[in-house]
């Protein structure tokens, strides 16, 4: 074999690897496993009817970390695909990070909402990704997703719960639609969501998303903090090129000054990479709240 042949294989190699995400390239940090010494929070899973999104229903999932004081409001941080943020075992690992984070004080005590995308049936679906209402409540650009968390999700935890007042103390996120979700949730409500957290969100025409490049440079600036992750790698298909639309988002931001990061990688559609930096993405996210 030649050497120039040996080359090319050995980059086509690398390439088909970057093609499916890399998943071999990305590895956890101390801050996404457990340890003996970190208290524990509480995982209890619940199922939910909505009035505002009629017909639909749903699991979503409440931690409770075990520094909460009924006393003092505590902060709160919604996650969309819930059940993929949830999963100790995958690629977030949410509720063990929050645990080492609260402990370490790099983040408030916070309690966290894990919504599944609602389906509109009177039973769930095997996989809550082929919930039959997803895209419809994530990818549209209006009101109806957040009215529904600050009207009927939100109070109902806050009847058992003392959650902060403070818009700065609350936080939203979400992985690909769920990721323009939490931005849409944030954009129509800053007044309510203040951190936004991105995972390869879906800033393609699937819904209009890709307008939001041109509406954010057009609009007054709002009181949000964004953090996007995204790959090179991720999908390109009819609804756009997700990479060029995180990039179009992050030039967008940086445009009219807002607080905002953008971490990139060589990673697809996945959680591999957001999953193996998510310690370091909430300690940005939450750098300010000891002055808040």
């Amino acid at each position: 074999m030649t050497l120039i042949k040996a080359v090319i294989i050995f980059f086509s190699l690398i390439t088909l690897n970057e093609s499916f995400g890399q998943t071999n390239v990305y590895s956890f940090s101390e801050d996404s496993k457990r340890h003996d010494d970190v208290p524990k929070g509480v995982v209890t899973k619940y199922v939910w009817r909505s009035i505002l999104l009629e017909g639909t229903i749903r699991e979503y999932y409440l931690y409770v970390p075990a520094q909460y004081n009924p006393n003092e409001a505590a902060a709160l941080m919604v996650f969309q695909d819930g059940q993929a943020y949830v999963n100790e075992t995958g690629d977030f690992r949410v509720p063990i990070v929050f645990d080492n984070l609260i402990h370490k004080k790099d983040m408030p005590v916070t309690i966290g909402l894990f919504i599944n995308p609602g389906h509109r049936s009177s039973e769930l679906p095997e996989n809550p990704f082929d919930a039959n209402n997803r895209s419809i409540e994530y990818d549209s650009l209006n009101d109806t997703y957040v009215r529904f968390l600050i009207e009927e999700l939100i109070p109902e935890i806050s009847k058992t719960y003392n959650i902060t007042n403070n818009p700065q103390m609350r936080a939203i996120g979400g992985l690909s639609s769920g990721g323009i979700c939490a931005f849409t949730a944030a954009w129509e409500r800053p007044d309510y969501f203040t951190k936004v957290m991105s995972h390869f969100g879906s800033f393609t025409n699937i819904r209009g998303g890709h307008n939001y490049e041109a509406m954010i440079r057009k609009t007054p600036k709002k009181n949000i903090k964004v953090y996007l992750q995204d790959g090179s790698n991720d999908l390109n298909n009819e609804h756009g090129n997700w990479w060029l639309a995180n990039q179009q988002m992050a030039s967008s931001l940086a445009y009219k000054s807002y607080d905002y990061i953008f971490v990139t990688g060589t990673g697809a559609h996945n959680g591999k990479h957001g999953g193996s930096v998510l310690p370091e993405a909430l300690k940005w996210l939450w750098s300010d709240f000891k002055t808040e």
